[in-house]
């Protein structure tokens, strides 16, 4: 399915709105990469260890929402935004959220 941050799909005619789709995902810390990652603070540097977690949140959020598109029949997801927040210290939140749409 196709999913994109634009209102439109290039080449086809949205026919239906079938409403917003999200996925969520809040993922958590563990303790080695919370020490890693305070050690870096240290030196600076890229978070890798974050780096990897937040791009493995934010595709588990958006396969969430490819799912929710599918199970409404949809075609494709536009106006695809992402959104972050911290939920309790040591955990964020992802937020995948578009609109489900049939195409022509």
């Amino acid at each position: 399915m196709k999913y994109t941050t634009t209102d439109t799909i290039a080449g086809k005619n949205i026919i239906d709105s079938m409403g917003v789709v999200s996925g969520c995902v809040v993922q958590s810390k563990h303790l080695g990469r919370d020490i890693m990652a305070g050690l870096k603070t240290i030196i600076g540097g890229e978070l890798v260890g974050m780096t990897e977690m937040i791009n493995d949140a934010r595709e588990l959020a958006v396969d969430r929402m490819l799912k929710e598109a599918q199970n409404l029949g949809a075609d494709a997801i536009v106006a695809v935004r992402f959104t972050t927040s911290t939920i309790m210290p040591g955990s964020s939140e992802i937020l995948a959220f578009g609109t489900a749409v049939k195409l022509s």
